[in-house]
Protein backbone atom coordinates (compact mmCIF):
# COMPACT_ATOMS: atom_id res chain seq x y z
CA UNK A 1 0.00 0.00 0.00
CA UNK A 2 1.26 3.47 -0.85
CA UNK A 3 0.95 6.47 1.46
CA UNK A 4 -0.77 9.55 0.04
CA UNK A 5 -1.67 13.03 1.24
CA UNK A 6 -4.52 15.12 -0.22
CA UNK A 7 -4.07 18.86 0.26
CA UNK A 8 -7.36 20.69 0.90
CA UNK A 9 -8.57 24.13 1.90
CA UNK A 10 -8.45 24.88 5.61
CA UNK A 11 -11.57 23.70 7.43
CA UNK A 12 -12.54 21.09 4.82
CA UNK A 13 -10.33 18.27 6.13
CA UNK A 14 -13.15 16.17 7.68
CA UNK A 15 -15.35 16.57 4.61
CA UNK A 16 -12.48 15.57 2.30
CA UNK A 17 -11.72 12.54 4.51
CA UNK A 18 -15.31 11.30 4.00
CA UNK A 19 -15.00 11.80 0.24
CA UNK A 20 -11.73 9.83 0.13
CA UNK A 21 -13.28 6.96 2.13
CA UNK A 22 -16.18 6.83 -0.33
CA UNK A 23 -13.63 6.54 -3.17
CA UNK A 24 -12.02 3.52 -1.48
CA UNK A 25 -9.13 5.01 0.49
CA UNK A 26 -7.97 3.25 3.66
CA UNK A 27 -6.21 4.49 6.85
CA UNK A 28 -7.80 7.91 6.30
CA UNK A 29 -6.50 10.55 8.76
CA UNK A 30 -7.53 14.22 8.50
CA UNK A 31 -4.79 16.68 9.51
CA UNK A 32 -4.14 20.39 9.02
CA UNK A 33 -5.06 21.50 5.45
CA UNK A 34 -4.95 17.91 4.27
CA UNK A 35 -5.80 14.24 4.67
CA UNK A 36 -3.44 11.27 4.88
CA UNK A 37 -4.62 8.00 3.33
CA UNK A 38 -3.39 4.72 1.87
CA UNK A 39 -4.12 2.82 -1.31
CA UNK A 40 -2.76 1.37 -4.53
CA UNK A 41 -2.04 2.97 -7.90
CA UNK A 42 -5.63 2.45 -9.06
CA UNK A 43 -6.86 4.47 -6.09
CA UNK A 44 -4.35 7.24 -6.87
CA UNK A 45 -5.71 7.58 -10.40
CA UNK A 46 -9.32 7.29 -9.24
CA UNK A 47 -8.96 9.98 -6.58
CA UNK A 48 -7.40 12.38 -9.10
CA UNK A 49 -10.27 11.69 -11.48
CA UNK A 50 -13.17 11.77 -9.00
CA UNK A 51 -12.33 13.81 -5.88
CA UNK A 52 -14.14 17.18 -5.87
CA UNK A 53 -12.53 18.77 -2.80
CA UNK A 54 -8.70 18.36 -2.81
CA UNK A 55 -6.14 20.58 -4.57
CA UNK A 56 -3.37 18.00 -4.95
CA UNK A 57 -2.76 14.32 -4.29
CA UNK A 58 0.80 13.74 -3.06
CA UNK A 59 2.53 10.34 -3.17
CA UNK A 60 4.80 9.99 -0.13
CA UNK A 61 8.35 8.85 -0.98
CA UNK A 62 10.31 9.40 2.24
CA UNK A 63 10.30 10.98 5.69
CA UNK A 64 13.49 11.65 7.61
CA UNK A 65 14.79 13.72 10.58
CA UNK A 66 15.87 17.12 9.32
CA UNK A 67 16.98 20.04 11.47
CA UNK A 68 19.18 21.95 9.03
CA UNK A 69 20.35 22.33 5.43
CA UNK A 70 23.03 19.61 5.69
CA UNK A 71 20.57 17.01 7.04
CA UNK A 72 18.11 18.03 4.33
CA UNK A 73 20.70 17.56 1.55
CA UNK A 74 21.88 14.21 2.94
CA UNK A 75 18.33 12.95 3.48
CA UNK A 76 17.34 13.78 -0.11
CA UNK A 77 20.44 11.95 -1.35
CA UNK A 78 19.36 8.71 0.38
CA UNK A 79 16.43 8.49 -2.06
CA UNK A 80 17.21 6.62 -5.30
CA UNK A 81 16.01 9.29 -7.72
CA UNK A 82 16.66 7.16 -10.81
CA UNK A 83 13.50 5.24 -9.82
CA UNK A 84 11.50 8.40 -10.52
CA UNK A 85 13.57 10.57 -12.82
CA UNK A 86 15.97 10.34 -15.78
CA UNK A 87 18.19 13.25 -16.88
CA UNK A 88 15.87 13.69 -19.90
CA UNK A 89 12.95 14.45 -17.55
CA UNK A 90 12.36 17.99 -16.33
CA UNK A 91 12.02 18.73 -12.62
CA UNK A 92 10.42 21.24 -10.25
CA UNK A 93 10.63 21.37 -6.46
CA UNK A 94 7.97 22.93 -4.28
CA UNK A 95 8.59 23.51 -0.57
CA UNK A 96 6.17 24.19 2.30
CA UNK A 97 6.54 24.48 6.06
CA UNK A 98 9.60 25.43 8.10
CA UNK A 99 11.59 24.91 11.30
CA UNK A 100 14.13 27.06 13.18
CA UNK A 101 16.98 26.50 10.69
CA UNK A 102 15.04 25.93 7.47
CA UNK A 103 12.72 28.91 7.51
CA UNK A 104 12.83 30.02 3.88
CA UNK A 105 10.91 27.83 1.43
CA UNK A 106 12.87 29.03 -1.62
CA UNK A 107 16.19 28.07 0.03
CA UNK A 108 14.76 24.69 1.08
CA UNK A 109 13.58 23.98 -2.48
CA UNK A 110 17.00 24.95 -3.85
CA UNK A 111 18.80 22.56 -1.45
CA UNK A 112 16.49 19.73 -2.50
CA UNK A 113 17.00 20.45 -6.21
CA UNK A 114 20.79 20.53 -5.71
CA UNK A 115 20.78 17.20 -3.86
CA UNK A 116 18.75 15.54 -6.64
CA UNK A 117 20.79 16.85 -9.58
CA UNK A 118 24.11 16.18 -7.79
CA UNK A 119 23.04 12.54 -7.42
CA UNK A 120 22.09 12.44 -11.11
CA UNK A 121 25.50 13.82 -12.11
CA UNK A 122 27.16 11.04 -10.12
CA UNK A 123 24.99 8.27 -11.55
CA UNK A 124 24.48 9.45 -15.16
CA UNK A 125 27.07 12.18 -15.70
CA UNK A 126 24.20 14.51 -16.63
CA UNK A 127 21.20 16.07 -14.89
CA UNK A 128 17.58 17.13 -15.31
CA UNK A 129 16.66 20.66 -16.28
CA UNK A 130 14.36 22.67 -14.03
CA UNK A 131 10.93 23.47 -15.53
CA UNK A 132 8.74 25.43 -13.12
CA UNK A 133 5.41 25.39 -14.92
CA UNK A 134 5.00 22.02 -16.58
CA UNK A 135 7.67 19.62 -15.28
CA UNK A 136 7.78 15.87 -15.86
CA UNK A 137 8.24 15.40 -12.10
CA UNK A 138 7.05 17.78 -9.41
CA UNK A 139 8.70 17.09 -6.05
CA UNK A 140 7.02 18.39 -2.89
CA UNK A 141 8.96 18.76 0.37
CA UNK A 142 7.30 19.66 3.63
CA UNK A 143 9.32 20.69 6.70
CA UNK A 144 7.54 20.30 10.01
CA UNK A 145 9.24 20.41 13.40
CA UNK A 146 12.45 18.46 12.82
CA UNK A 147 11.24 16.22 9.99
CA UNK A 148 11.12 16.46 6.23
CA UNK A 149 8.45 14.65 4.19
CA UNK A 150 9.25 14.14 0.50
CA UNK A 151 6.40 13.48 -1.94
CA UNK A 152 5.69 13.46 -5.65
CA UNK A 153 2.78 15.59 -6.86
CA UNK A 154 0.50 13.27 -8.82
CA UNK A 155 -1.97 15.96 -9.87
CA UNK A 156 0.05 18.49 -11.84
CA UNK A 157 -1.97 21.70 -11.89
CA UNK A 158 -4.30 22.04 -8.90
CA UNK A 159 -7.35 19.78 -9.11
CA UNK A 160 -9.68 22.71 -8.38
CA UNK A 161 -8.86 23.86 -11.93
CA UNK A 162 -11.24 21.39 -13.52
CA UNK A 163 -10.51 22.59 -17.04
CA UNK A 164 -14.06 23.62 -17.91
CA UNK A 165 -13.65 27.20 -16.76
CA UNK A 166 -11.44 29.42 -18.92
CA UNK A 167 -14.08 32.10 -18.43
CA UNK A 168 -14.35 33.55 -14.92
CA UNK A 169 -15.92 36.70 -13.58
CA UNK A 170 -14.53 38.94 -10.87
CA UNK A 171 -13.66 37.21 -7.56
CA UNK A 172 -14.50 33.70 -8.77
CA UNK A 173 -15.27 30.93 -6.30
CA UNK A 174 -12.84 28.01 -6.61
CA UNK A 175 -14.55 24.94 -8.06
CA UNK A 176 -13.39 22.81 -5.10
CA UNK A 177 -14.90 25.27 -2.59
CA UNK A 178 -18.17 25.41 -4.56
CA UNK A 179 -18.31 21.58 -4.43
CA UNK A 180 -17.56 21.64 -0.69
CA UNK A 181 -20.31 24.19 0.04
CA UNK A 182 -22.80 22.03 -1.86
CA UNK A 183 -21.69 19.00 0.19
CA UNK A 184 -21.93 20.95 3.46
CA UNK A 185 -25.43 22.16 2.65
CA UNK A 186 -26.81 18.64 2.37
CA UNK A 187 -28.46 19.51 -0.97
CA UNK A 188 -29.75 16.44 -2.79
CA UNK A 189 -30.12 16.18 -6.59
CA UNK A 190 -33.86 15.57 -6.16
CA UNK A 191 -34.20 19.21 -5.00
CA UNK A 192 -34.29 22.11 -7.43
CA UNK A 193 -31.11 24.25 -7.25
CA UNK A 194 -31.14 27.97 -8.01
CA UNK A 195 -28.34 30.55 -7.77
CA UNK A 196 -29.72 34.09 -8.38
CA UNK A 197 -26.19 35.62 -8.26
CA UNK A 198 -24.46 32.94 -10.31
CA UNK A 199 -21.59 34.92 -11.87
CA UNK A 200 -19.70 32.63 -14.25
CA UNK A 201 -21.78 29.69 -13.08
CA UNK A 202 -19.48 27.74 -10.76
CA UNK A 203 -22.07 26.76 -8.11
CA UNK A 204 -24.77 25.55 -10.58
CA UNK A 205 -22.16 23.72 -12.71
CA UNK A 206 -20.66 21.92 -9.69
CA UNK A 207 -24.20 21.00 -8.56
CA UNK A 208 -24.90 19.67 -12.05
CA UNK A 209 -21.70 17.59 -12.18
CA UNK A 210 -22.59 16.05 -8.82
CA UNK A 211 -26.20 15.43 -9.85
CA UNK A 212 -25.25 13.77 -13.16
CA UNK A 213 -22.42 11.79 -11.47
CA UNK A 214 -19.79 13.33 -13.75
CA UNK A 215 -16.16 12.96 -12.58
CA UNK A 216 -14.61 16.45 -12.35
CA UNK A 217 -11.24 15.18 -13.61
CA UNK A 218 -12.68 14.32 -17.03
CA UNK A 219 -12.23 17.92 -18.27
CA UNK A 220 -8.52 18.14 -17.49
CA UNK A 221 -5.91 17.91 -20.22
CA UNK A 222 -3.60 15.81 -18.05
CA UNK A 223 -2.52 14.72 -14.56
CA UNK A 224 0.98 14.92 -13.08
CA UNK A 225 1.31 11.11 -12.85
CA UNK A 226 1.04 10.76 -16.66
CA UNK A 227 4.75 11.68 -17.03
CA UNK A 228 5.91 9.34 -14.23
CA UNK A 229 8.12 6.41 -15.14
CA UNK A 230 5.55 3.85 -13.93
CA UNK A 231 2.55 5.48 -15.65
CA UNK A 232 -0.06 2.89 -16.65
CA UNK A 233 -2.00 4.32 -19.61
CA UNK A 234 -4.34 1.33 -19.96
CA UNK A 235 -5.36 1.67 -16.27
CA UNK A 236 -6.16 5.36 -16.68
CA UNK A 237 -8.11 4.68 -19.88
CA UNK A 238 -10.09 1.95 -18.11
CA UNK A 239 -10.96 4.31 -15.21
CA UNK A 240 -11.97 7.09 -17.63
CA UNK A 241 -14.20 4.66 -19.57
CA UNK A 242 -15.83 3.52 -16.30
CA UNK A 243 -16.39 7.15 -15.27
CA UNK A 244 -18.00 7.99 -18.60
CA UNK A 245 -20.21 4.90 -18.41
CA UNK A 246 -21.73 5.82 -15.03
CA UNK A 247 -22.85 9.33 -15.97
CA UNK A 248 -26.59 9.98 -15.84
CA UNK A 249 -28.51 11.26 -18.87
CA UNK A 250 -30.95 13.56 -17.08
CA UNK A 251 -31.16 15.65 -13.91
CA UNK A 252 -33.60 14.51 -11.20
CA UNK A 253 -34.53 18.19 -10.66
CA UNK A 254 -33.85 21.50 -12.44
CA UNK A 255 -30.68 23.56 -11.90
CA UNK A 256 -30.90 27.28 -12.67
CA UNK A 257 -28.63 30.30 -12.42
CA UNK A 258 -29.21 33.98 -13.10
CA UNK A 259 -27.19 37.18 -12.87
CA UNK A 260 -27.77 40.82 -13.82
CA UNK A 261 -24.61 40.96 -15.97
CA UNK A 262 -25.06 39.80 -19.56
CA UNK A 263 -21.31 39.19 -20.02
CA UNK A 264 -20.98 36.82 -17.07
CA UNK A 265 -24.08 34.88 -18.18
CA UNK A 266 -22.26 34.39 -21.48
CA UNK A 267 -19.24 33.13 -19.50
CA UNK A 268 -21.50 30.79 -17.51
CA UNK A 269 -22.93 29.34 -20.73
CA UNK A 270 -19.40 28.87 -22.12
CA UNK A 271 -18.35 27.04 -18.94
CA UNK A 272 -21.48 24.86 -19.03
CA UNK A 273 -20.70 23.96 -22.66
CA UNK A 274 -17.09 23.11 -21.76
CA UNK A 275 -18.31 20.73 -19.06
CA UNK A 276 -20.91 19.14 -21.34
CA UNK A 277 -23.90 20.22 -19.24
CA UNK A 278 -25.20 23.10 -21.39
CA UNK A 279 -28.43 21.19 -22.08
CA UNK A 280 -29.02 20.57 -18.37
CA UNK A 281 -28.57 24.01 -16.75
CA UNK A 282 -30.72 27.05 -17.47
CA UNK A 283 -28.87 30.40 -17.20
CA UNK A 284 -30.63 33.74 -17.66
CA UNK A 285 -29.88 37.44 -17.31
CA UNK A 286 -32.04 38.84 -14.51
CA UNK A 287 -31.87 41.62 -11.92
CA UNK A 288 -32.07 40.37 -8.33
CA UNK A 289 -35.19 42.51 -7.81
CA UNK A 290 -36.97 40.51 -10.55
CA UNK A 291 -36.06 37.09 -9.18
CA UNK A 292 -38.88 34.79 -8.05
CA UNK A 293 -39.04 31.12 -7.08
CA UNK A 294 -39.39 28.92 -10.18
CA UNK A 295 -40.86 26.03 -8.13
CA UNK A 296 -42.73 25.40 -4.85
CA UNK A 297 -39.62 24.15 -3.08
CA UNK A 298 -35.90 23.81 -3.60
CA UNK A 299 -32.53 25.11 -2.49
CA UNK A 300 -31.42 28.69 -3.19
CA UNK A 301 -27.64 29.05 -3.10
CA UNK A 302 -25.58 32.20 -3.55
CA UNK A 303 -22.26 33.90 -2.96
CA UNK A 304 -23.02 37.66 -2.86
CA UNK A 305 -20.20 40.25 -3.01
CA UNK A 306 -18.57 40.80 0.40
CA UNK A 307 -17.24 44.35 0.04
CA UNK A 308 -14.14 45.40 1.97
CA UNK A 309 -15.86 47.46 4.64
CA UNK A 310 -19.46 48.50 4.91
CA UNK A 311 -18.55 52.18 5.13
CA UNK A 312 -16.87 52.11 1.72
CA UNK A 313 -19.92 50.85 -0.11
CA UNK A 314 -23.27 51.43 1.54
CA UNK A 315 -24.94 50.16 -1.67
CA UNK A 316 -23.98 46.65 -0.57
CA UNK A 317 -26.07 47.03 2.58
CA UNK A 318 -29.10 47.79 0.40
CA UNK A 319 -28.18 44.87 -1.87
CA UNK A 320 -28.13 42.43 1.07
CA UNK A 321 -31.44 43.82 2.33
CA UNK A 322 -32.92 43.24 -1.15
CA UNK A 323 -31.54 39.67 -1.14
CA UNK A 324 -33.24 39.06 2.24
CA UNK A 325 -36.52 40.55 1.00
CA UNK A 326 -36.52 38.43 -2.17
CA UNK A 327 -35.82 35.27 -0.15
CA UNK A 328 -38.47 36.09 2.47
CA UNK A 329 -41.25 37.20 0.11
CA UNK A 330 -40.76 34.99 -2.96
CA UNK A 331 -39.09 31.77 -1.81
CA UNK A 332 -41.49 30.45 0.84
CA UNK A 333 -41.04 26.69 1.20
CA UNK A 334 -37.38 26.85 0.08
CA UNK A 335 -34.10 26.51 1.98
CA UNK A 336 -31.47 29.16 1.27
CA UNK A 337 -27.69 29.09 1.73
CA UNK A 338 -25.69 32.32 1.58
CA UNK A 339 -21.89 32.42 1.73
CA UNK A 340 -20.82 35.60 3.49
CA UNK A 341 -17.36 36.96 4.21
CA UNK A 342 -18.74 40.04 5.96
CA UNK A 343 -20.73 39.64 9.19
CA UNK A 344 -21.90 43.27 9.20
CA UNK A 345 -23.33 42.94 5.69
CA UNK A 346 -24.99 39.62 6.52
CA UNK A 347 -27.11 41.37 9.18
CA UNK A 348 -28.83 43.34 6.40
CA UNK A 349 -30.43 40.11 5.12
CA UNK A 350 -32.82 40.55 8.04
CA UNK A 351 -33.50 36.84 8.55
CA UNK A 352 -32.45 34.57 11.38
CA UNK A 353 -30.16 31.79 10.17
CA UNK A 354 -30.89 28.27 11.42
CA UNK A 355 -27.26 27.20 10.97
CA UNK A 356 -23.86 28.84 10.36
CA UNK A 357 -20.95 26.81 9.07
CA UNK A 358 -17.45 28.34 9.24
CA UNK A 359 -15.45 28.00 6.01
CA UNK A 360 -12.51 29.76 4.39
CA UNK A 361 -12.66 31.33 0.94
CA UNK A 362 -8.92 31.43 0.28
CA UNK A 363 -7.58 33.10 3.43
CA UNK A 364 -10.83 34.93 4.17
CA UNK A 365 -12.91 33.47 7.03
CA UNK A 366 -16.52 33.13 5.88
CA UNK A 367 -19.80 31.66 7.03
CA UNK A 368 -22.22 29.53 5.08
CA UNK A 369 -25.56 30.62 6.51
CA UNK A 370 -28.67 28.48 6.22
CA UNK A 371 -32.15 29.99 6.18
CA UNK A 372 -35.39 28.01 6.41
CA UNK A 373 -37.91 30.07 4.42
CA UNK A 374 -41.29 29.06 5.82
Amino acid sequence: MNQYFATVARGLEELAAKELEQLGASSVEPGFCGVEFSGDRTLLYRVNLWARLPFRILFKVSKFPCQNAKELYNGIQTIEWQDYLTPEDTLAVNSTGKNDELNHTHFTALQVKNAIVDQQQEVFGERSNVELYNPDLRVNVHIRNDFCTVSLDSSGTSLHRRGYRPAVGAAPLKESLAAALIQLSGWQPEQMFYDPLCGSGTLPIEACLKSLNIAPGLFRESFGFETWRDFDLSLLEKLIAEAEACQLDALPASIWGSDNDEDVIEQANTNATNSGVENHIYFSQMELAEVAAPADSGVLFCNPPYGERLGINSDLGAFYKLLGDVMKQRFKGWTAFVLSGNKELAKYIGLKSSQRIAVYNGTLPCQLMKYELY
